[in-house]
């Protein structure tokens, strides 16, 4: 018999988080779950739910020693809470930005900064970034979006050669389309420029801003369930790649920004390409 482990997941009300949620739950093990409500769609003996905002730094730090207290320890933090926001890198106003900033980079930073001193008092754990494969590139009109992410893989990557001697694993999860609200309901909007109305129609097949969507609609792709299931399957292991891409196209979408990034450096100084 293996020792349940415990695990903090942000942004468990919906989509991916709530996947999550319940399959961990389904394996035996605990789950401290946070929404910014403070509840969830599901109910189980192992689930205790915490209210958090991820911008707030001291409501993060309180939520994880709420967490450990609960549980008594604390193996797996998983960092899913986030959003996106759609608006050319003209039209993104200082508060949008500074507020997808607070949600998608600094939450997951003020989280990993809690959790640590726990993990290296334990000896062991496992930080869970939720990245995307915009993460890996940059698309117009998802410009801070992308740097959220972008700021997420970087600072991840630093953290896995700090702590891989302490015995804490970190994993970046490159997930590419996925099933759920994020791209409809839960997506948000900067106010427009009609000069970038062509390239709206162009990239999403309308101008309308906010693109219209039906009740209850969502963005294609792989189910959260799947994305769960090869998260809870990389944690199980004992080891694996920092950077686990999942999800439909995933792999093939950054096939391509690598592939356009290294014909950017080719030719150049220094640069040789292998063919």
């Amino acid at each position: 018999m293996t020792t349940p482990k415990t695990w903090f997941i942000t942004g468990a009300s919906s989509g991916l988080g709530l996947a999550l949620t319940r399959r961990v739950l389904a394996v035996g093990d605990r789950v401290v779950a946070t929404s910014r409500r403070g509840v969830l769609p599901v109910q189980h003996p192992s689930l205790s739910v915490v209210r958090l905002n991820p911008a707030d730094r001291d409501e993060c730090r309180r939520a994880i020693l709420k967490g450990h207290e609960t549980a008594g320890c604390l193996d797996v933090l998983v960092n899913n809470a986030g959003y996106g926001l759609v608006g050319a890198t003209e039209e993104v106003s200082e508060e949008e930005a500074r507020a997808i900033l607070n949600v998608d980079l600094l939450g997951p930073l003020w989280l990993t900064q809690a959790a640590l001193p726990l993990m290296r008092a334990q000896g062991s754990g496992h930080i869970v970034q939720i990245s995307s494969t915009g993460g890996v590139g940059a698309m117009p009109l998802l410009g801070l979006y992308n740097a959220a992410k972008w700021g997420l893989e970087g600072f991840t990557e630093s953290l896995a050669g700090e702590v891989s001697s302490m015995g804490v694993r970190v994993t970046l999860v490159e997930v590419g389309a996925m099933n759920t609200q994020w791209a409809t309901s839960g997506m948000q909007f900067s106010a427009p420029i009609p000069a970038y109305d062509e390239l709206r129609e162009r990239l999403f097949g309308t101008a309308v801003v906010p693109w219209p969507s039906e009740p209850g609609a969502t963005g294609g792709g792989s189910s959260p369930e799947a994305i769960a299931e090869g998260i809870l399957a990389h944690v199980t292991a004992s080891e694996g790649p920092l950077r686990l891409v999942l999800g439909e196209g995933a792999a093939d979408q950054i096939r391509m920004v690598l592939d356009q990034r290294q014909q950017d450096y080719a030719g150049q100084p220094g640069f040789q390409v292998d063919h």
